[in-house]
């Protein structure tokens, strides 16, 4: 499958996060239920809201035209001129250290927007939050918390590093951001 968010190189990778969060706001600003955009695009409210939710896996391009055309949205590809850091890809890159299976920046992003960890990657997640420099961390929840209800990530993250025993290293940074 043709994958628009990840079209060249040299532009920026769209998240399928920042998609669903765009679609989220212009579904809201149109006044408009989940339902009914999902019905007009030939989606079911289900994947909507997944999708919205940043926790859809994957989406093609005729079915994000589709919702788009319903909500008045374009979807435009343009060079990058300057890049900006990509906390995501620099929190996975400690996360996954000297493990032999590998944490993918889907699931890294899907753990943080739910707060559920994946048993196999508990390590990783454990040498994120131990191990990553604080900028890197606090980037992330701000990076990531983009996408998601205020404070949703701010509060996973929190569960997250109890559930693992980082609490306390989390709790420093964690409270400034």
């Amino acid at each position: 499958m043709f994958n628009i968010f990840n079209l060249l190189r040299r532009c920026a990778a769209l998240r399928l996060q920042e998609l669903g969060h765009a679609i989220r706001r212009a579904r809201l600003a149109h006044g408009r239920t989940q339902a009914d955009v999902a019905r007009a695009a030939g989606i079911s409210r289900t994947t909507m809201n997944q999708l919205e939710n940043g926790l859809f896996p994957d989406i093609g391009v005729r079915k994000a035209q589709a919702i788009l055309d319903q909500l008045g949205l374009e979807l435009h590809v343009r060079p990058v001129y300057r890049r900006r850091a990509d906390y995501v890809l620099m929190a996975r890159t400690v996360a996954n250290g000297s493990f032999r299976g590998k944490l993918s920046e889907a699931e890294l992003m899907r753990m943080l927007l739910t707060g559920k960890i994946a048993p196999r990657h508990r390590p990783h997640l454990r040498a994120l939050l131990a191990e990553a420099p604080v900028a890197v961390l606090k980037g992330l929840v701000h990076e990531v918390g983009r996408w998601a209800q205020p404070g949703r990530v701010v509060e996973n993250v929190r569960r997250v590093s109890e559930a693992l025993g980082t609490e306390r290293r989390t709790r420093t940074w964690l409270k400034d951001t």
